[in-house]
């Protein structure tokens, strides 16, 4: 699996990054964006889902990689691992306004349902951090096992799930009493994770067993792995898209997106046509797929899994997290 850490190759200057200096930053109507981050530029590409266009490049810490856009605070979250620090975008004018101290290497990053937190893996500090997304104050930090990565939060916001790649586990920390209060065995070396709120699951993505680990949480005192799903090499994102009833999951080194039933557990379909698949969302009846080494995002049609069309970004997307978002009307 890649590294989080930057790339060597020469930069590019996009067009439309250059005219958004040229015009300064204007203020944005209430619409949907995608929020993805580039690591190979320490940029943000803000997409228009309206109109599948880049609105605006925003500049942010070193090798941008994980991203939650906070709709309820009209805030986005993108953790920068070489800047040890979270870069704080505001949706309506997509700029950084804020620079938070976050450990030795943030990566993965989610938000609780009420917008009023965002936690943060802390992959080399081996640390969960909380902040409070009003203040930016940090509120919370956790001791975690190795190279902690993904993040989920759980619908109550009590409790915080972190996959701990390096220890094959996922660990469930209790907010209230800021400790690891049981820790589940997955597949080998889970990184990406993805909370399915309606059928009490989580899913790990395990790169190296190259399958999702499907923990039931029925129980909160004893969540076990009900099943598990192959898929194709390196399982990096998922998202759940129509409907709930299709399962989204990037395989970086196959170049392909599963598509799972999540109701069967069954592998339905295999996409193909990716460069490097790595973060992905779901919005209305689309699919969005970040390509890292073809520097796109494809658009694909939920239901069907077919492309319908291609955005460029900029250099070495990952999108690695929630980075669909609008700011909520005030």
């Amino acid at each position: 699996m890649r590294s989080f850490l930057p790339t060597t190759a020469p930069m590019r200057c996009p067009t439309i990054a250059l005219l958004a200096l040229l015009l300064g930053a204007v203020a944005v109507q209430a619409a949907p964006y995608a929020y993805i981050t580039n690591q190979g530029d320490h940029s943000v590409s803000v997409i228009d889902l309206a109109t599948d266009r880049v609105a605006a490049t925003v500049p942010v810490g070193r090798s941008p990689a994980g991203v939650v856009a906070v709709s309820r605070a009209g805030k986005v979250f993108v953790t920068a691992p070489d800047s040890d620090a979270v870069s704080v975008v505001d949706m309506r004018t997509q700029r950084v306004i804020d620079t938070l101290p976050a450990g030795r290497g943030a990566v993965g990053i989610d938000a609780s349902a009420d917008g009023r937190r965002v936690y943060v893996a802390d992959w080399f500090g081996q640390h969960l951090l909380g902040f409070d997304t009003s203040t930016h104050a940090q509120v919370l930090r956790v001791p975690l096992g190795r190279a902690p990565a993904g993040v989920a939060v759980a619908a109550d916001g009590k409790t915080v799930f972190v996959a701990e790649r390096d220890d094959d586990c996922v660990a469930l920390v209790d907010v209230a009493s800021a400790t690891v209060h049981v820790r589940v065995p997955v597949g080998e070396h889970p990184f990406a994770l993805l909370l399915d709120a309606p059928r009490r699951r989580l899913y790990a993505m395990n790169v190296n067993s190259n399958d999702i680990s499907v923990v039931d949480l029925r129980d909160a005192a004893s969540p076990r792995v009900i099943g598990s799903v192959k898929v194709g090499k390196a399982p990096y994102g998922a998202a759940l898209a129509d409907g709930g009833r299709r399962l989204y999951v990037t395989n970086q080194h196959d170049d392909t997106v599963s598509v799972v039933d999540p109701d069967t557990l069954t592998l339905v379909q295999t996409l193909t046509g990716f460069g490097y698949p790595e973060g992905v969302a779901s919005v209305g009846d689309r699919v969005l797929v970040v390509n890292w080494m073809d520097e796109n995002v494809s658009v694909l049609d939920a239901a069907s899994g077919r492309l319908l069309r291609r955005v460029d970004t900029g250099r070495n997307p990952r999108g690695f997290g929630a980075f669909v978002g609008e700011p909520v009307a005030r």
